[in-house]
């Protein structure tokens, strides 16, 4: 759907000794798992009531007791007889979803008959069509929930089923980011989203997504309590090689098994009517609506190579010809094909960048809108009509707009027509991977965290918040660079950046009450919810250097599960004399300075840390003796460098191991949080300062020129090793890295390396050839890759 025309402007687009090291014992590596003050109640002797539980998104509203509840085996969840035909499934996976995220396995869930009294431990989960709540209004008896939780059991409330399940998705983040992962604080929240749409579109038409990818993500939108996963499901490259059409990549998703619709799908991936149907079930599951995009009459090559007859230019080309009344009538043949295999109760039928006659592509957008509703679905298309028609003039209302351009049709000329919208703005919300427009390595995450809403459109075009008319808002992936080689994983880690930031924001705008590199440690913790078969997660802590890295062990299965990254997966080991060992591979030499450790119920009380080179010599770095808990440990030691990383159990007799989390990490970053300072930044939001907060969803950018620098003070003179780059799109092709001692950095620099000719953005890691002592480090750009300024994610300083 972008920019086909080519009307983008960047500016739119907007310490120990080597063998007894001091091995410290740490909480949880982010924040307590309540925010401190935010109490809404006192408990019983008037004393302060348990404080709010961290929850992404934030609970609307909480009123905390004393005491916690403890899930242990004899806990189980059950559901009213009455509710169990639409909540007994729920429970099974609650069950499974608990002991994922606690180790615990719990009883089978069963359903209760209204005489039997509560047992300890229970999780009730219950419907109440009846129940209300005064400010959640209409969103509450759509989607809210109460979570009540007591000393002996736990009870989720909800008028309806998807509020039940959000519930329960609060309870399994609660547990998670306890230390023990089995308490929750007694207390009662009251919880419902502030918009009714919070989505995220998906454009599998540029490129394949496989069913298990889809599956994964539908799971994880449940987690973040989004609702709404839309699939643009064909497309094709923006322009033709050579302006051939036929040489250009188009591809449609859906396989039908009948024969007359032979030759439309994907050769290179397509789901099956069984692949949907297993979507709209984990849709189902997880409280979330599975639009269907199928987009036409614009981005329409699918069909024209089937049909040529039906293209404009005789064929060669990616828009149908409206002017041909077969052309219609094919189309509404494609959607009554397929719309059979969709539950959802919207379709979308694209209808946006026609460039034929504005006669013809109205008459088509209301048939295919009034066609849609005949199938019984109600229609949404990205809005064009400023563009196409200078108003709404003549055109079908009752449509729900995705206002993604300002002047393709912005979101107060949707308002002011009466429409429905959805915010999907380009220039906040596209993620186009490795593109040099856009966001072409992720959304802006401060930015949303501090400025965005759903009702914030750029340009003078915001909406009040909470507009009727405005139903919420939807990020989106297009994968315009049919031709640029990355993976689905790949997608997914620009996407996971700011994920949590934008469930947050949609559902409960700034109520979380945190910074935002506070609420981003949140996001590392929570990662990605349980369940996951074929997406990793891919959000590091500061200075970790394997957030998935492989793994081998003396004993137990996947213990890679230690290493991938997630913290609901974990390696368990049997019962060894001396204890299991578990062994990690960097892939590389890499610098290791700390290990940091999460141990389950079972966990290790003596072991010891070692690290080999490239020659498989192990040495001891660090040791533990006589951990007492579970939880999480943490040992440091000077930094070595070191291929594999080895935890060695030395027990006193036999001992099983159970761990969550290993995490590896660099010597610590001497630029992060230092003051940074720049020849120029283009924007008030794009200053130096983001390159050294450690958080690569920010960036510093400059002005349009090729002689712009970027530098820090390290606070004192250090010595320095390697400097790490993380480019955006914007990146440099020639420049040197220097270093000064001057206290003030004005004289006395010189050039520790140089790079040229580099055609790539993302990392560079520029090893100095000896270590050199430094007071400031600087970039200097000498030739940018692109016709913008210099834009770096992160400029990290390694001793």
């Amino acid at each position: 759907m972008t920019h086909l025309h080519g009307r983008i402007s960047r500016r739119a687009l907007i310490t120990a000794t080597a063998v007894a090291a001091a091995a410290v014992t740490l909480p949880l590596p982010v924040a307590a798992a309540s925010v401190p003050g935010s109490a809404t109640g006192s408990g019983p002797g008037g004393h302060r009531g348990n404080a709010r539980p961290i929850v992404v998104p934030a609970l609307q509203e909480w009123e905390g007791g004393a005491g916690r509840y403890r899930l242990t085996g004899e806990s189980r969840v059950v559901v009213p007889e009455r509710d169990a035909g639409e909540l007994l499934p729920l429970a099974r996976q609650l069950t499974r979803d608990l002991a994922d995220v606690t180790g615990i396995a719990i009883a089978a869930p069963r359903a209760r008959t209204g005489r039997a009294r509560p047992a300890v431990g229970e999780i009730l989960l219950r419907l109440d069509p009846e129940a209300r709540h005064p400010e959640g209004g209409e969103r509450y008896r759509e989607e809210g929930y109460a979570l009540d939780v007591a000393e002996r059991t736990v009870t989720v409330t909800a008028p309806a089923y998807s509020g039940v399940y959000y519930g329960t998705r609060s309870l399994l983040q609660i547990l998670l980011r306890d230390e023990l992962r089995c308490r929750v604080p007694v207390g009662t929240a009251r919880d419902w989203p502030n918009y009714r749409l919070r989505g995220f579109m998906l454009d599998t038409g540029r490129r394949f997504f496989t069913p298990g990818f889809v599956r994964d993500y539908l799971r994880i939108m449940g987690w973040f309590k989004l609702n709404d996963l839309q699939l643009h499901l064909n497309d094709n490259e923006i322009k033709a090689p050579g302006g051939d059409w036929s040489k250009a990549y188009d591809a449609f998703r859906l396989r039908s098994d009948r024969a007359e619709w032979d030759g439309l799908a994907a050769p290179d991936g397509a789901y099956s009517r069984e692949d949907w149907d297993s979507f709209e079930d984990t849709a189902a599951l997880h409280a979330v609506q599975l639009t269907p995009e199928i987009d036409a009459p614009a981005h329409a090559r699918s069909f024209v190579r089937l049909r040529p007859s039906l293209g404009l230019d005789g064929g060669n080309s990616d828009h149908l010809d409206l002017a041909e009344p077969e052309t219609t009538a094919f189309m509404k043949k494609v959607f009554d094909e397929f719309v059979p295999w969709f539950r959802s109760p919207e379709v979308h039928y694209g209808a946006d960048e026609y460039t034929g006659p504005e006669a013809q592509y109205r008459a088509y957008f209301n048939d295919m809108a009034a066609h849609l509703r005949t199938l019984g679905k109600r229609p949404r298309a990205w809005g064009s009509l400023t563009e196409m028609a200078g108003s709404a003039d003549g055109y079908d209302r009752d449509v729900t707009i995705h206002s993604w351009n300002n002047g393709w049709y912005g979101p107060r000329a949707a308002k002011a027509d009466g429409y429905e919208i959805v915010n999907t703005n380009d220039a906040t919300l596209y993620i186009v991977p490795f593109a040099d427009y856009y966001h072409g390595h992720g959304l802006d995450g401060r930015y949303l965290y501090d400025s965005w809403e759903p009702h914030v459109f750029p340009g003078q075009e915001s909406l009040p918040p909470r507009d009727p008319q405005l139903r919420g808002a939807m990020s989106a992936v297009w994968n315009d660079l049919v031709r640029t080689p990355y993976t689905q994983q790949d997608a997914h880690a620009l996407v996971e950046k700011t994920y949590g930031v934008l469930a947050q924001k949609m559902w409960s705008g700034a109520a979380q009450g945190l910074a935002y590199g506070d609420f981003t440690a949140l996001l590392r913790r929570g990662a990605l919810g349980p369940g996951l078969t074929t997406v990793t997660p891919t959000l590091a802590e500061p200075d970790q250097i394997a957030c998935a890295a492989p793994a081998t062990a003396s004993s137990g299965a996947h213990p890679s599960y230690a290493t991938d990254g997630n913290p609901t997966t974990r390696w368990t080991s049997t019962a060894e004399r001396g204890g299991p060992w578990l062994r990690v591979d960097l892939g590389e030499a890499r610098d290791v300075a700390r290990v940091r450790l999460e141990w389950g119920a079972e966990h290790g009380r003596a072991y010891d840390v070692e690290i080999a080179g490239q020659d498989g010599t192990w040495r001891k770095v660090a040791e533990r003796r006589d951990l007492d808990r579970p939880g999480w440990d943490q040992l440091e030691f000077p930094a070595a460098t070191a291929r594999h990383l080895r935890i060695r159990g030395r027990e006193r007799g036999r001992a099983r191991w159970g761990l969550w989390s290993v995490q590896l990490f660099d010597a610590p970053d001497l630029a992060r949080g230092r003051k940074a300072t720049a020849s120029s930044q283009e924007t008030a939001s794009l200053g130096p300062e983001n390159a050294v907060d450690g958080d690569p969803g920010t960036r510093w950018a400059s002005r349009y020129t090729d002689a712009e620098w970027l530098a820090v003070d390290l606070g004192e003179a250090r010595s320095v090793r390697r400097v790490v780059l993380d480019w955006e799109a914007a990146a440099g092709r020639d420049y040197d890295i220097e270093v000064t001692e001057d206290a003030g950095g004005t004289t006395g620099w010189r050039t520790v390396a140089e790079r040229r000719g580099r055609t790539t953005a993302g990392v560079d890691t520029v090893a100095l050839a000896e270590p050199v002592t430094a007071r400031h480090v600087r970039m200097r750009g000498i030739e940018r890759q692109t016709t913008y300024g210099y834009s770096l994610h992160r400029f990290e300083v390694r001793g």
